[in-house]
């Protein structure tokens, strides 16, 4: 779509949202909605279509598959169409690896997926352009394209290197989970063992050079001590990339709410996830329970605080109202059903997100002039690490 049909496009939807002669404050909940999010990007924070094409059975690895073509219908969550009618400004695709690949070469497998992701990402450039700062979100959806980033799913990833995390900074990837589901030899993660009571100095370390990278610390999968010890040491605001609330479900995967609390010093998001076991104790959920969660953050942290992170295409539940990438709007109609603003519904899309990057960014500019890249090792900073034990 070219900047001119973009602004057709967003002249069309303001003028279906509000009709000549009805006064805007009898703007229905869905006009409402699909105005902001032809206005201001949709940004989700973690989609995980390259381990689906990996993993498909039909072509696995094969982005060139006419089974894995995003122009028609996908056995996937997601496809172009499908991110229309959702109205996704800007997507971060996921380049999750499993934890136990760090036992057959996870730098190797970490390399294919950032493959899989650039291949899509280059396969159709009037959809998708990768995006490497907050400009270039704002541009690209500008143009009427989707914002393409890039986050490691796990800092299993990096084999206790900050070289390597350097490597994958230069590649692309925006933000890196620091753990998946199994405890580092530097960080502990929720549904791991508690090892560390948090970070290690060598996983602090971590912290401090991915805020020197301008790579934003995704703490959806730590431990509450790993969220706090990140929280402490941070001198940019963190993500939770896919994550709920533990104040509306008790369960590890869960931000707590004493951690919630603290977001406004950080100026961190939350980005809520879709998932139903960790959305309902019922493990069926719906449209309405992930509002919950997302009203849930915003209260206790604040309306600055709060995102979408679906995790489409790496769940296999999906709530009702909520089943792929083209259902966003229902679920901002929902919330503005509930009495949620126009400036709170573009906020929750997508600009405390596009904050979150550009305070990070800053941060980045100031400690690049004032430090080198650390050469710190686990070994210097830890000693042995557990693995070798």
């Amino acid at each position: 779509m070219s900047r001119t049909s973009r602004c057709a496009w967003i002249a069309l939807s303001l003028s279906l949202a509000v009709p000549v002669g009805v006064d805007a404050q009898a703007e229905t909940p869905e006009a409402l909605a699909r105005r902001v999010l032809a206005t201001s990007p949709l940004i989700d924070g973690h989609n995980d279509l390259p381990w689906a094409i990996r993993e498909s059975s039909l072509a696995p690895l094969d982005v060139e598959a006419p089974e894995h073509d995003l122009r028609g219908r996908t056995p996937f969550h997601t496809d172009i169409d499908r991110l229309r009618a959702g109205m996704v400004g800007g997507q971060f695709w996921s380049v999750y690896i499993p934890y136990e690949s760090v036992e057959t070469g996870a730098a190797k497998m970490q390399l294919e997926q950032l493959d899989i992701a650039l291949q899509f990402i280059a396969k159709y450039p009037d959809v998708f352009e990768l995006a490497l700062d907050a400009s270039d979100v704002e541009r690209v959806f500008a143009s009427g394209r989707i914002a393409s980033m890039l986050g490691i799913e796990g800092g299993h990833a990096i084999e206790n290197s900050l070289g390597a995390l350097r490597a994958y900074y230069d590649m692309g990837v925006r933000y890196m989970t620091l753990t998946h589901n199994g405890t580092l030899d530097w960080a502990d993660a929720g549904s791991g063992e508690h090892l560390h009571g948090g970070l290690t100095e060598f996983g602090r370390e971590v912290v401090r050079e991915m805020n020197r990278l301008g790579m934003l610390v995704d703490l959806a999968h730590t431990s509450p001590e790993t969220m706090n010890d990140a929280l402490d040491v941070a001198e940019a605001p963190v993500i939770w990339s896919h994550a709920g609330a533990r104040g509306v479900n008790e369960h590890s995967r869960n931000v707590p709410d004493q951690v919630l609390r603290r977001l406004p010093d950080n100026g961190g998001v939350v980005m809520v996830m879709f998932y139903p076991p960790f959305i309902s104790p019922r493990d069926e959920a719906t449209l309405s329970d992930v509002a919950d969660h997302i009203e849930h953050v915003a209260a206790l942290a604040g309306i600055d605080h709060v995102g979408i992170g679906s995790d489409f295409d790496g769940i296999e539940l999906v709530p009702t109202g909520l089943e792929d990438v083209s259902t966003f709007p229902a679920l901002f109609t929902e919330l503005a059903r509930r009495g949620w603003s126009e400036d709170d519904l573009t906020k929750l899309a997508g600009q405390n997100v596009l904050r979150v990057m550009r305070q990070a960014e800053a941060v980045s500019r100031r400690l690049r002039r004032e430090r080198s890249p650390s050469t710190a090792t686990i070994q210097e900073l830890d000693g042995v690490p557990v693995s070798a034990r």
